[in-house]
């Protein structure tokens, strides 16, 4: 595929999201695919799509590892017949330990948002202290940093406990079976709306805060602080 379809939204979304969910809840009966292969070929698209994603970055994206992993864990579940507790478990665990790593990062001299934002190759660091030297708002930037990162670390557990909620009030059948498929692609479905919007949502709000703190403390903008 071109690069222009790569950076297309709605063709990732219908990989990664819509085609699985649609295999799932419309091939999963014994006379089209049958529960294993539906299963199988839902799992194949997201996770192409992710080792695509890899090997064409060339180097190793933490995010879309998660992804993989995650896709790897339902996958046996539902492989391995085991208990649907387990489901929800996995869907809850990967955006819990992130949300609980930025929280514990508040507490140290390197908050999660200090490291993701204040990057040499993403920002103008030196330009950024430097203004905030002049003014005096070191101290008062670094507190910033750290509220952000609870905001940052309240979206990841808010998706944690959604994620769990959602899988333990739709996904209730065996897995293995054709109920449990259909059911896996509803919460598929589902956890976009449900879960996926909100969450931007609250990321929105955490760029909005961050290019006011820009602004009030270093006196620039959020695209003057950005390394051109």
């Amino acid at each position: 595929m071109n690069e222009t379809a790569k950076a297309n939204p709605l063709l990732e979304l219908s990989i990664t999201l819509i085609f699985p969910s649609l295999i799932l809840m419309k091939l999963s009966g014994p006379e089209d695919l049958g529960t294993v292969n539906a299963l199988l070929l839902a799992l194949a698209f997201p996770l192409c799509w992710g080792a695509r994603s890899l090997l064409r970055e060339r180097k190793l994206n933490m995010l879309a590892l998660l992804g993989l992993i995650s896709i790897l864990l339902t996958g046996g579940i539902g492989l391995l017949q085991l208990d649907p507790k387990w489901l929800a478990v996995k869907e809850a665990a990967i955006p819990g330990a992130i949300g609980l790593a930025a929280v514990v990062s508040a507490f140290t001299a390197k908050p999660l948002v200090r490291v993701l934002l204040l990057s040499p190759a993403l920002m103008n660091v030196a330009r950024i202290q430097d203004n905030l030297q002049q003014r005096g708002n070191t101290a008062a930037f670094e507190a910033c940093l750290k509220s952000a990162t609870w905001m940052l670390g309240g979206s990841f557990l808010f998706s944690s406990a959604m994620n769990y909620f959602l899988a333990t009030w739709i996904v209730t059948s065996p897995a293995g079976t054709q109920a449990f498929n259909e059911e896996l692609g509803r919460m598929t479905l589902l956890s976009y709306p449900v879960i996926a919007l909100p969450s931007i949502l609250i990321m929105l709000a955490l760029l909005y805060y961050l290019s006011r703190v820009f602004n009030q403390l270093a006196g620039l903008k959020l695209t003057e602080a950005l390394k051109r």
